[in-house]
């Protein structure tokens, strides 16, 4: 694939998170994005805390944050898609994350099928000694001008 194609697909990839609502509202940064793998990352927010006893996040910003580098990682996988969505998502969430420590995930899209991409990801707080969770998934795999 050349290098104008490559550039392309990571475009594409990060207009797509940047076109998602909550990506923008959850304050999600792409770090990186080449060849299937995507890492994102989020700053800690108190909006964002699932018990305000503990100030720990609450999962389901955790599992928008893994969900996201995984399309994004789909997005630029070389066997590129224009577009992929969700079909399964599995998520072990391994701990709490630290309060007050930024999260970051780093998806891999491991194997491409016609229809289906297979991505496997893992997020981690500042401490990044143990993952605060992990997730496999598989994503829609949509060709440019509709060919599967």
């Amino acid at each position: 694939m050349s290098q104008t194609e490559d550039e392309g697909r990571a475009r594409l990839a990060r207009q797509f998170i940047e076109a998602i609502p909550h990506s923008r509202a959850l304050g999600m940064v792409l770090e990186r994005l080449e060849d299937g793998v995507a890492v994102i990352s989020m700053a800690y927010d108190p909006r964002f805390v699932g018990d305000p006893a503990t100030g720990v996040i609450h999962g389901g910003a955790v599992s928008a944050l893994m969900d996201t580098a995984a399309g994004a990682a789909v997005m630029s996988h070389p066997a590129s898609a224009a577009g992929t969505a969700t079909i399964d998502l599995r998520i072990d969430y391994m701990r709490a994350a630290t309060p007050g420590q930024r999260i970051t995930a780093r998806a891999e899209c491991y194997h491409v099928t016609r229809s289906v991409a297979f991505v496997r990801a893992v997020a981690a707080d500042e401490d990044g000694d143990r993952p605060v969770a992990t997730a496999t998934g598989a994503f829609t795999v949509e060709r440019k001008g509709g060919a599967k």
